[in-house]
Protein backbone atom coordinates (compact mmCIF):
# COMPACT_ATOMS: atom_id res chain seq x y z
CA UNK A 1 0.00 0.00 0.00
CA UNK A 2 1.69 3.66 -1.15
CA UNK A 3 2.12 6.08 1.64
CA UNK A 4 -0.81 8.91 1.64
CA UNK A 5 1.33 12.04 -0.36
CA UNK A 6 2.06 15.25 1.97
CA UNK A 7 0.11 18.48 1.58
CA UNK A 8 1.32 20.88 -1.05
CA UNK A 9 -0.09 24.40 -2.07
CA UNK A 10 -1.06 22.74 -5.42
CA UNK A 11 -3.08 20.17 -3.88
CA UNK A 12 -5.35 22.38 -1.69
CA UNK A 13 -5.45 25.53 -3.85
CA UNK A 14 -9.22 26.21 -2.70
CA UNK A 15 -9.00 27.83 0.43
CA UNK A 16 -12.36 26.06 1.95
CA UNK A 17 -10.47 22.68 1.24
CA UNK A 18 -7.37 23.85 2.94
CA UNK A 19 -8.41 25.20 5.96
CA UNK A 20 -10.56 21.75 6.25
CA UNK A 21 -8.10 19.48 6.00
CA UNK A 22 -5.63 21.42 8.19
CA UNK A 23 -7.91 20.58 11.00
CA UNK A 24 -6.86 16.43 10.06
CA UNK A 25 -10.50 15.77 9.61
CA UNK A 26 -10.08 11.78 10.40
CA UNK A 27 -8.99 12.18 13.53
CA UNK A 28 -11.66 13.84 14.55
CA UNK A 29 -13.32 10.86 14.70
CA UNK A 30 -11.88 10.48 17.97
CA UNK A 31 -13.97 13.09 19.62
CA UNK A 32 -16.81 12.29 17.50
CA UNK A 33 -16.63 8.24 19.28
CA UNK A 34 -16.23 10.07 22.67
CA UNK A 35 -19.21 12.38 21.78
CA UNK A 36 -21.56 9.11 20.44
CA UNK A 37 -20.63 7.73 24.02
CA UNK A 38 -21.58 10.53 26.29
CA UNK A 39 -25.28 11.15 24.21
CA UNK A 40 -25.55 7.42 24.14
CA UNK A 41 -25.51 7.24 28.22
CA UNK A 42 -27.81 10.06 28.15
CA UNK A 43 -30.08 8.24 25.61
CA UNK A 44 -29.85 5.27 28.05
CA UNK A 45 -30.55 6.95 31.46
CA UNK A 46 -32.75 9.71 30.73
CA UNK A 47 -36.55 9.49 29.73
CA UNK A 48 -36.52 12.39 27.55
CA UNK A 49 -33.24 12.93 25.05
CA UNK A 50 -33.07 16.47 23.11
CA UNK A 51 -31.47 15.71 19.57
CA UNK A 52 -31.04 19.33 18.38
CA UNK A 53 -28.90 19.67 21.93
CA UNK A 54 -27.27 16.26 20.90
CA UNK A 55 -26.20 17.88 17.16
CA UNK A 56 -24.63 20.75 18.46
CA UNK A 57 -22.95 19.29 21.49
CA UNK A 58 -21.22 16.64 18.21
CA UNK A 59 -20.06 19.81 16.55
CA UNK A 60 -18.81 21.64 20.06
CA UNK A 61 -17.12 18.77 20.29
CA UNK A 62 -15.38 18.61 16.71
CA UNK A 63 -14.65 22.32 16.67
CA UNK A 64 -12.61 21.70 19.87
CA UNK A 65 -11.05 18.77 18.97
CA UNK A 66 -10.12 21.07 15.07
CA UNK A 67 -8.74 23.81 17.17
CA UNK A 68 -6.73 21.68 18.91
CA UNK A 69 -5.08 20.00 16.25
CA UNK A 70 -4.22 23.29 14.25
CA UNK A 71 -2.71 25.06 17.56
CA UNK A 72 -0.97 21.69 17.91
CA UNK A 73 0.96 21.83 14.75
CA UNK A 74 1.57 25.46 15.03
CA UNK A 75 3.50 25.25 18.49
CA UNK A 76 5.38 22.23 16.93
CA UNK A 77 6.27 24.52 14.19
CA UNK A 78 7.69 26.77 16.65
CA UNK A 79 9.99 24.45 18.60
CA UNK A 80 10.77 22.82 15.83
CA UNK A 81 9.87 19.90 16.20
CA UNK A 82 8.16 18.99 13.38
CA UNK A 83 10.73 20.20 10.44
CA UNK A 84 13.01 17.91 11.97
CA UNK A 85 10.84 14.61 12.10
CA UNK A 86 12.30 12.60 9.50
CA UNK A 87 11.17 9.32 11.04
CA UNK A 88 7.46 10.33 10.66
CA UNK A 89 4.99 7.94 9.40
CA UNK A 90 2.50 10.18 7.64
CA UNK A 91 -0.69 10.83 7.94
CA UNK A 92 -0.60 9.64 11.29
CA UNK A 93 2.69 11.14 13.19
CA UNK A 94 4.98 14.61 12.65
CA UNK A 95 1.86 16.61 12.29
CA UNK A 96 0.01 17.87 9.48
CA UNK A 97 2.60 18.91 7.40
CA UNK A 98 0.87 22.19 6.58
CA UNK A 99 3.05 24.63 7.50
CA UNK A 100 6.26 22.80 6.91
CA UNK A 101 5.24 22.22 3.08
CA UNK A 102 3.98 25.89 2.49
CA UNK A 103 0.38 25.42 2.51
CA UNK A 104 -0.27 27.25 5.52
CA UNK A 105 1.85 30.43 6.93
CA UNK A 106 2.39 30.07 10.92
CA UNK A 107 0.22 33.16 11.18
CA UNK A 108 -2.32 31.59 9.20
CA UNK A 109 -2.29 28.52 10.89
CA UNK A 110 -2.16 30.48 14.59
CA UNK A 111 -4.97 32.64 13.41
CA UNK A 112 -7.20 29.58 12.32
CA UNK A 113 -6.52 27.90 15.79
CA UNK A 114 -7.62 30.08 17.85
CA UNK A 115 -10.75 31.33 15.22
CA UNK A 116 -12.00 28.05 16.09
CA UNK A 117 -11.43 28.14 19.91
CA UNK A 118 -13.15 30.90 19.83
CA UNK A 119 -16.63 29.52 17.83
CA UNK A 120 -15.82 26.44 20.41
CA UNK A 121 -16.58 29.34 23.47
CA UNK A 122 -19.69 30.45 21.35
CA UNK A 123 -21.21 27.02 20.82
CA UNK A 124 -20.63 26.55 24.76
CA UNK A 125 -21.87 29.47 25.77
CA UNK A 126 -25.44 28.61 23.73
CA UNK A 127 -25.38 25.17 25.64
CA UNK A 128 -25.02 26.17 28.52
CA UNK A 129 -27.86 28.56 27.90
CA UNK A 130 -30.12 25.28 27.45
CA UNK A 131 -28.30 23.11 29.71
CA UNK A 132 -26.53 24.26 32.84
CA UNK A 133 -24.07 26.49 34.11
CA UNK A 134 -21.94 24.13 34.98
CA UNK A 135 -21.35 22.77 31.87
CA UNK A 136 -18.32 26.20 32.28
CA UNK A 137 -16.35 23.98 34.24
CA UNK A 138 -16.07 21.35 31.28
CA UNK A 139 -15.78 23.26 28.39
CA UNK A 140 -12.88 25.71 30.69
CA UNK A 141 -11.32 22.72 31.76
CA UNK A 142 -11.43 20.86 27.60
CA UNK A 143 -10.14 23.73 26.56
CA UNK A 144 -7.34 24.82 29.11
CA UNK A 145 -5.88 20.95 28.01
CA UNK A 146 -6.42 21.21 24.14
CA UNK A 147 -3.80 24.55 24.51
CA UNK A 148 -1.72 24.24 27.02
CA UNK A 149 -0.94 20.54 25.68
CA UNK A 150 1.38 21.99 23.59
CA UNK A 151 1.82 25.79 24.25
CA UNK A 152 3.92 27.15 26.09
CA UNK A 153 4.54 28.01 29.44
CA UNK A 154 3.01 24.91 30.18
CA UNK A 155 3.89 22.33 26.99
CA UNK A 156 2.82 19.87 29.50
CA UNK A 157 3.35 16.83 26.87
CA UNK A 158 6.68 17.88 26.56
CA UNK A 159 6.74 17.71 30.79
CA UNK A 160 5.25 13.86 30.84
CA UNK A 161 1.94 15.17 31.02
CA UNK A 162 0.56 14.13 27.56
CA UNK A 163 -1.15 11.56 28.35
CA UNK A 164 -3.21 12.66 30.96
CA UNK A 165 -4.35 15.35 29.09
CA UNK A 166 -5.50 13.11 26.03
CA UNK A 167 -6.95 10.63 29.00
CA UNK A 168 -8.37 13.60 30.74
CA UNK A 169 -9.54 15.51 27.44
CA UNK A 170 -11.54 12.76 25.66
CA UNK A 171 -13.51 11.91 28.97
CA UNK A 172 -14.29 15.53 29.59
CA UNK A 173 -16.25 15.27 25.91
CA UNK A 174 -18.00 12.31 27.31
CA UNK A 175 -18.54 13.95 30.25
CA UNK A 176 -19.98 16.97 28.82
CA UNK A 177 -22.18 15.03 26.41
CA UNK A 178 -23.88 13.48 28.70
CA UNK A 179 -24.21 16.73 31.47
CA UNK A 180 -25.88 18.74 27.99
CA UNK A 181 -29.21 16.56 28.15
CA UNK A 182 -28.93 15.68 32.36
CA UNK A 183 -28.04 19.10 33.42
CA UNK A 184 -26.07 18.21 36.27
CA UNK A 185 -23.20 16.05 36.91
CA UNK A 186 -22.74 12.30 37.40
CA UNK A 187 -20.88 9.35 37.65
CA UNK A 188 -21.85 7.23 34.66
CA UNK A 189 -20.42 9.18 31.90
CA UNK A 190 -16.82 8.99 33.46
CA UNK A 191 -17.31 5.32 34.09
CA UNK A 192 -18.45 4.75 30.82
CA UNK A 193 -16.05 6.96 29.01
CA UNK A 194 -13.22 5.91 30.66
CA UNK A 195 -12.10 3.08 28.71
CA UNK A 196 -12.37 4.66 25.28
CA UNK A 197 -10.67 7.46 27.02
CA UNK A 198 -7.35 5.06 28.06
CA UNK A 199 -7.46 3.77 24.77
CA UNK A 200 -7.35 6.63 22.63
CA UNK A 201 -4.34 7.69 25.10
CA UNK A 202 -2.65 4.58 23.43
CA UNK A 203 -2.84 6.35 19.92
CA UNK A 204 -0.77 9.38 21.11
CA UNK A 205 1.29 6.74 22.68
CA UNK A 206 1.94 4.69 19.96
CA UNK A 207 2.36 7.82 17.90
CA UNK A 208 5.30 9.39 19.82
CA UNK A 209 7.59 6.34 19.03
CA UNK A 210 8.47 7.66 14.92
CA UNK A 211 8.36 10.80 16.75
CA UNK A 212 11.11 10.25 19.32
CA UNK A 213 14.20 11.47 18.11
CA UNK A 214 12.60 14.72 16.75
CA UNK A 215 10.64 15.10 20.54
CA UNK A 216 13.60 14.40 22.42
CA UNK A 217 15.68 16.91 20.37
CA UNK A 218 13.02 19.41 20.46
CA UNK A 219 12.47 19.01 24.15
CA UNK A 220 9.21 17.23 23.83
CA UNK A 221 9.94 14.72 26.79
CA UNK A 222 6.93 12.61 27.34
CA UNK A 223 7.31 9.25 28.59
CA UNK A 224 8.56 7.52 25.19
CA UNK A 225 11.34 10.15 24.90
CA UNK A 226 12.36 9.60 28.50
CA UNK A 227 12.52 5.66 28.77
CA UNK A 228 14.65 3.86 27.02
CA UNK A 229 12.50 2.02 24.04
CA UNK A 230 12.41 -1.56 25.16
CA UNK A 231 10.68 -0.46 28.68
CA UNK A 232 8.75 2.58 27.04
CA UNK A 233 7.10 0.00 24.71
CA UNK A 234 5.39 -1.91 27.72
CA UNK A 235 3.57 1.00 27.96
CA UNK A 236 1.46 0.50 25.41
CA UNK A 237 0.58 -3.09 27.12
CA UNK A 238 -0.75 -1.29 30.58
CA UNK A 239 -2.76 1.29 28.71
CA UNK A 240 -4.18 -1.55 27.24
CA UNK A 241 -4.71 -3.89 30.40
CA UNK A 242 -6.45 -0.72 32.09
CA UNK A 243 -9.05 0.16 29.55
CA UNK A 244 -10.04 -3.62 29.30
CA UNK A 245 -9.73 -4.38 32.93
CA UNK A 246 -11.85 -1.50 34.02
CA UNK A 247 -14.43 -1.92 31.49
CA UNK A 248 -15.11 -5.79 32.68
CA UNK A 249 -14.59 -4.20 36.38
CA UNK A 250 -17.82 -1.50 35.40
CA UNK A 251 -19.79 -4.75 34.54
CA UNK A 252 -18.98 -6.58 37.41
CA UNK A 253 -20.14 -3.90 39.16
CA UNK A 254 -23.52 -3.59 37.58
CA UNK A 255 -22.36 0.22 36.43
CA UNK A 256 -22.62 -0.88 32.71
CA UNK A 257 -24.72 -3.53 31.33
CA UNK A 258 -23.30 -6.49 30.53
CA UNK A 259 -23.99 -6.02 26.57
CA UNK A 260 -20.85 -3.39 26.86
CA UNK A 261 -18.76 -6.30 26.78
CA UNK A 262 -19.44 -6.37 22.87
CA UNK A 263 -16.48 -4.14 23.34
CA UNK A 264 -13.97 -6.57 24.28
CA UNK A 265 -14.51 -7.59 20.43
CA UNK A 266 -12.28 -4.98 20.08
CA UNK A 267 -9.51 -6.44 22.25
CA UNK A 268 -7.80 -8.75 19.45
CA UNK A 269 -6.81 -5.75 17.58
CA UNK A 270 -5.18 -3.85 21.09
CA UNK A 271 -3.17 -7.06 21.18
CA UNK A 272 -2.34 -7.03 17.73
CA UNK A 273 -1.29 -3.95 17.89
CA UNK A 274 0.97 -4.30 20.86
CA UNK A 275 2.37 -7.34 19.46
CA UNK A 276 3.71 -5.64 16.59
CA UNK A 277 4.99 -1.96 19.03
CA UNK A 278 6.62 -4.87 21.10
CA UNK A 279 8.27 -6.50 17.94
CA UNK A 280 9.31 -3.15 16.51
CA UNK A 281 9.59 -0.53 18.95
CA UNK A 282 13.42 0.60 17.96
CA UNK A 283 12.43 0.43 14.21
CA UNK A 284 9.99 2.91 14.53
CA UNK A 285 9.30 2.77 10.50
CA UNK A 286 7.59 -0.66 10.68
CA UNK A 287 4.56 0.31 13.26
CA UNK A 288 2.41 2.18 10.42
CA UNK A 289 0.18 -1.41 11.10
CA UNK A 290 0.73 -1.22 14.59
CA UNK A 291 -1.02 2.47 14.25
CA UNK A 292 -3.64 1.23 11.90
CA UNK A 293 -4.84 -1.47 14.34
CA UNK A 294 -4.83 1.16 17.15
CA UNK A 295 -7.26 3.72 15.69
CA UNK A 296 -9.35 0.44 14.58
CA UNK A 297 -9.52 -0.67 18.10
CA UNK A 298 -10.32 2.16 19.30
CA UNK A 299 -13.11 3.13 16.92
CA UNK A 300 -14.76 -0.47 17.37
CA UNK A 301 -14.22 0.51 20.87
CA UNK A 302 -16.40 3.07 20.66
CA UNK A 303 -19.05 2.24 18.56
CA UNK A 304 -19.69 -1.00 20.36
CA UNK A 305 -20.19 0.46 23.81
CA UNK A 306 -22.84 3.47 22.30
CA UNK A 307 -24.70 0.51 20.74
CA UNK A 308 -24.72 -1.22 24.18
CA UNK A 309 -25.70 1.48 25.95
CA UNK A 310 -28.98 2.26 22.99
CA UNK A 311 -29.87 -1.27 22.70
CA UNK A 312 -30.12 -1.33 26.74
CA UNK A 313 -32.49 1.64 27.06
CA UNK A 314 -34.76 1.35 29.51
CA UNK A 315 -33.46 -2.29 31.23
CA UNK A 316 -31.82 -2.63 34.54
Amino acid sequence: MTQPMEPTLAIFSNPFARYFAATRPAFLSASLMACLIGLALAWHDMPHFDVSLGLVTLLFALLAHAGANVLNDYYDALNGTDAQNTQRIFPFTGGSRFIQNGVLTLQQTRNFGFTLLMWVLLAGLWLMSHSAPQLSYVGIAGLFIGWAYSAPPFRLNSRGWGEVCVAAGFLAITVGADFVQRKTFAAAPFIAGLSYALLVTNLLYINQFPDRTADTAAGKLHWVARLDVQHARWGYVLFVMLAYGWLLLSVLMNELPALALLSFLALPLSVQAARLLLQHAAQPQQLGDAIKLTIAAVMMHGALLSLALILNKGST
